[in-house]
């Protein structure tokens, strides 16, 4: 296994492993939660390495997962005090928990390889070389396998509790009344969350973790609100943005984790521009289309008044006045004798029966829709 490719099979991995606990996350609002787990992991490792003085010892990854879950207790019990808002408690104890972190590193551990630049960005570029020997033979770097198994225990946790996790996500109160345990299911979704960010963050960086457990969630979102599709979307995103990020810092020479982040905020950006069911480019044809259809709708209601009263003969002229107000009478005009709605006969303008199927079929729909 190649530098390079140790470097990419990691980054997908950690993608793969964030994207599937990253969609219940954004599900539940608790984005912001995210980075309040991937820096304080930070004091969970420094604390246990002050005990077991060594960085590849496991204990390290419990007790930074442990760390993860008491972030969560503070900031719930910030909240449920009804003193602070969610996102107020989390900005208030991540920033604490991270700082104390910090402040031990700069003072006790300065010579100990615990690198803060590396917290934030990773070592993508430095995974191969921390192998795993076995008979004399290296088979690949130690951060792969942690991953492929932190990513088998989130698959499996999510097909296993696929239905438990789908009706506390979106009715707690359904899933008490059905047996479920809402409090189980959060805190073991949290504990997944917590040991996905400090098995993700010494390779990718704690910023890279963030982006990869909320970009492809929402991303995702943003084409299917169905959960199951939504989860599977985002693993792809998660991996595309893994393979461009790669192959854009391969191509000039850039820090990857850094530009995995920036290219996955570039898919998201995209697809809220270009998504064709919610994206800003189709809501701004849409509603374009909605003024025309309504500046049609109030042509046609025009000359269908004109008929009901005997005043069949409606000019051009006489129509560009009464809709003078609108941005573009003639446009409005032509617009309606292009799609058949209206007819010139002897200069004089009528409804035609295209016309009129159109005009009661939108006056129906607005009817509903009041």
């Amino acid at each position: 296994m190649s530098i390079e490719l140790s470097m990419l099979l990691v980054a997908i991995l950690a993608s793969l492993a964030s994207s599937i606990v990253g969609v219940f996350l954004v599900l539940r609002k608790m984005s912001m939660m995210t980075d309040a787990i991937s820096h304080t992991v930070l004091l969970g490792i420094v604390i246990v390495f002050m005990f077991v003085n060594d960085l590849s010892n496991p204990l390290l990854i419990l007790g930074a997962t442990a760390m993860g879950v008491i972030t969560v207790l503070l900031v719930e019990l910030l909240v449920k005090s009804k003193k602070t808002s969610e996102d107020a408690a989390t900005g208030v104890v991540f920033p604490l928990l991270f700082a104390v972190a910090i402040i031990i590193i700069s003072l006790d551990f300065r010579g100990v390889h615990l690198d803060i630049d590396s917290v934030l960005l990773g070592n993508l570029e430095f995974v191969y070389f921390d192998q795993i020997v076995l008979n004399g033979m290296k088979i690949g770097p130690k951060v792969f396998y942690v991953l492929l198994a932190v990513f088998a225990l989130n698959l499996t946790f999510f097909t296993v509790f696929y239905k438990e996790l789908k009706i506390v996500s979106f009715d707690p109160k359904l899933a008490a009344v059905l047996g479920i345990s809402p409090i189980i299911m959060h805190y073991s979704l949290m504990v997944l969350v917590s040991l996905t960010a400090v098995t993700s963050f010494d390779a990718v960086g704690s910023v890279v973790v963030i982006a990869l457990m909320v970009g492809p969630a929402i991303t995702a979102l943003l084409f299917t609100k169905n959960l199951l599709k939504t989860v599977l979307l985002s693993m792809g995103i998660g991996i595309l943005n893994s393979v461009g990020g790669f192959l854009v810092a391969y191509l000039f020479d850039l820090r990857t984790s850094g530009v995995i982040a920036g290219f996955t905020l570039t898919v998201f950006l995209v697809a809220l521009l270009v998504n064709p069911k919610n994206g800003i480019i189709a809501l701004i044809l849409r509603r374009r289309r909605q003024k025309i259809e309504f500046s049609l709708v109030a042509l046609l209601n025009h000359l269908e008044n004109h008929q009901i009263s005997n005043e069949n003969r409606t000019s051009r002229s006489a129509l560009h006045a009464t809709f003078s107000g609108s941005s573009n009478p003639n446009l409005l005009i032509n617009t309606a004798l292009k799609k058949g709605y209206i007819e010139v006969s002897e200069d004089y303008m009528q409804i035609t029966k295209l016309g009129q199927a159109f005009y009661e079929d939108k006056t129906k729909q607005y009817e509903f829709e009041l």
